[in-house]
């Protein structure tokens, strides 16, 4: 049977040839513009004509070159985002536009390195070594040649591969108000999880948190097999923006090239706020709690592109955390994310408040794969500890305070039976790692005679 592409991959390939030709061309002739208008980070041009997307060139008052992007047009006037400091811009500067599209540059001399979110090195190792380009966009696939989610992948984290047992090229997402122990957890599953490749994109968070990642989690063992992208709160929102589509063009490359790549994405939410920042300059209406539109077209946009590739290609198994302002779990974002993700994992500030770590919330948390990649025993145990458990919760104060009487609900007894058990097998030692098969072991013997 011949396979005909379906359109979305033939435009992809003609703007993937597109982007290679321009970038190999020289320089087309091109019409200089003016700098009009500033209002905020917005650059408006007049004068020069590039499509959205196009980067350009603005020169300062002290002959630098500052590089923007096309964000939008009305008329004749552009509407520019600069990816870096607007010091000494001034009216009437001049704006040249590249001819050439953002693109991202890959290939296996990343792995080792810590990247921004243009691409360049911050490590102080040298230059870069790339091999191809793709398009920073990055690629649709037809979701019918795409590989099901039929294995099981190792995370370390007991708790995880028992009772959220995560797929192979599935997509989750790790919901946590501030504070909570979201970023220790990725760390965990960074050194822990059994995938060739890890991908960490650290988007809008602090800069201290980028050294310690580096140093203290990855580690020189972990940062053989990764790649980092950083760009910190301090950079432009067009930076953060791009600096989670490298970071995901970088795992597609590999998983093109038939690695199993691990994606983590600290975080969605700060991702999503880059977008509204610029939507907002540009004039686009708010919608839902201060969030354009366009921001949640973007969020599946960007999310999508992970996941299990063609046949005879490698996945990419992704987590992004989902910052919940204010422990709101409504949050716009955080329920546009669980609509879109392949299941959640809730972290309780109440948990993590009495010392139980990792703060999963069992309860609230759902991996949606779990059924199809693991035996029925598994399932059936999963259900009877988890039964157990939420029992207990539900009847913690009247125990606590001591006006439940013993032998009143035999469920109840056995719950709190039990409850020692499970608390201690929920908990586990950010250096301690456990294996999926211990795990499964684990919650065996513990459900054994309930």
């Amino acid at each position: 049977m011949i396979h005909h592409p379906d359109g979305r991959q033939q435009r992809w390939r003609q703007h993937l040839a597109m982007c290679r030709k321009r970038l190999s061309a020289p320089t087309p002739m091109v019409v200089e513009g003016k700098l009009s208008r500033m209002v905020g980070l917005t650059l408006e041009a007049v004068g020069c004509q590039a499509p959205v997307g196009g980067r350009c060139w603005v020169e300062t008052a002290y002959r630098e070159k500052i590089e923007a992007e096309v964000v939008g047009f009305a008329g004749e006037h552009l509407y520019l985002m600069p990816v870096g400091d607007v010091y000494g811009l001034e009216p009437q500067c001049r704006v040249i536009p590249s001819g050439q599209p953002s693109v991202a540059r890959v290939g296996m001399g990343l792995l080792g390195r810590v990247l921004d979110g243009a691409g360049h090195p911050l490590d102080g190792k040298g230059p870069l070594q790339y091999e191809s380009i793709r398009p920073l966009q990055g690629r649709p696939l037809n979701p019918l040649t795409r590989q099901p989610v039929e294995e099981p992948l190792d995370v370390g984290v007991r708790a995880i591969n028992a009772l959220l047992t995560v797929g192979r090229g599935q997509r989750l997402g790790l919901f946590a108000g501030t504070g909570v122990g979201k970023s220790v957890l990725l760390g965990m599953m960074t050194r822990f999880t059994s995938a060739q490749v890890v991908v960490v994109g650290l988007i809008g968070e602090r800069g201290r948190e980028v050294n310690d990642f580096v140093r203290n989690i990855l580690g020189p063992e972990g940062l053989a097999r990764a790649v980092v992208v950083a760009t910190p709160a301090d950079q432009p929102p067009l930076m953060r923006m791009h600096g989670a589509l490298l970071a995901t063009a970088i795992a597609e490359y590999f998983r093109d090239q038939g690695k199993d790549v691990l994606l983590l994405m600290d975080s969605l939410t700060r991702f999503a706020q880059a977008h509204r920042e610029i939507a907002l300059a540009i004039d686009e209406p708010p919608a839902t709690k201060g969030y354009p539109p366009s921001v949640f077209a973007r969020l599946p946009a960007l999310v999508e592109r992970a996941g299990c590739g063609e046949a005879g290609k490698g996945s990419i198994t992704a987590f992004y955390t989902v910052l919940v302002e204010g422990d709101d779990h409504n949050d716009p974002i955080a329920d546009s994310a669980r609509g879109i993700l392949d299941g959640h994992i809730v972290l309780s500030r109440e948990l993590a408040e009495s010392g139980h770590y990792p703060a999963i919330d069992v309860e609230a948390s759902i991996s949606r794969v779990m059924a199809d990649i693991v035996p029925h025993s598994q399932l059936e145990a999963a259900r009877r500890l988890r039964k157990h458990y939420s029992l207990y919760q539900g009847n913690r104060d009247l125990i606590t305070l001591g006006a439940y009487q013993a032998g009143s609900d035999p469920r109840i007894d056995r719950a709190i039976e039990m409850q020692p058990g499970i608390a201690e097998f929920l908990q586990q030692g950010m250096h301690e790692p456990v294996s999926l098969a211990q795990s499964v072991e684990s919650l065996t013997r513990l459900m054994a005679e309930t």
